[in-house]
């Protein structure tokens, strides 16, 4: 086991201290909710970065916070990146994390839409790292709107 000191790219959000590895020619990045080590793509740069801000600027319990957490959507199965649940345990807010190369689109809000059918969540959130949508849903007319920022944890 070696560890790296790895340059990636600086992202639009609080930068942090994480601890990386290379391990069998990957680097890997530990992920404090899982306890282990992930591989570190670009995507997961973005997730660990927006896991971090949650609870270290928005205050957000990482005992509410789900990663990964699968869902099925027509008989398919998919996962939410980043899941934060509200006080009772019901989906409060969705993550959708992106590459920092990969532009948003409708296609990632339709995405987003999709698993909130299911979910039901309050807020909706895309990023990239670079650019972050935060939308709240507005259940009635079946539209979000959208936030300069998603709220503090209350």
């Amino acid at each position: 086991m070696i560890f790296v000191a790895m340059k990636m790219q600086k992202l639009e959000l609080p930068s942090y201290n994480f601890k990386l590895k290379i391990s069998q020619n990957k680097t890997l990045i530990f992920d404090e909710l899982r306890k282990k080590y992930m591989v570190l793509t670009p995507e997961e740069w973005v997730r660990q970065h927006f896991v971090y801000f949650l609870i270290h600027k928005k205050k957000y319990p990482i005992s509410l916070i789900a990663l990964e957490k699968q869902l099925t959507i027509n008989n398919r199965k998919k996962r939410t990146d980043i899941l934060v649940f509200n006080k009772v345990g019901n989906p409060e807010i969705i993550v959708e994390c992106k590459a920092p190369s990969i532009k948003i689109n409708q296609d990632t809000f339709d995405q987003i839409a999709r698993y909130n059918l299911k979910l039901k969540a309050n807020y909706l959130i895309v990023t990239n790292g670079l650019e972050h949508f935060y939308c709240k849903m507005d259940f009635e007319n079946e539209t979000y709107i959208f936030l300069k920022e998603i709220p503090d944890y209350r």
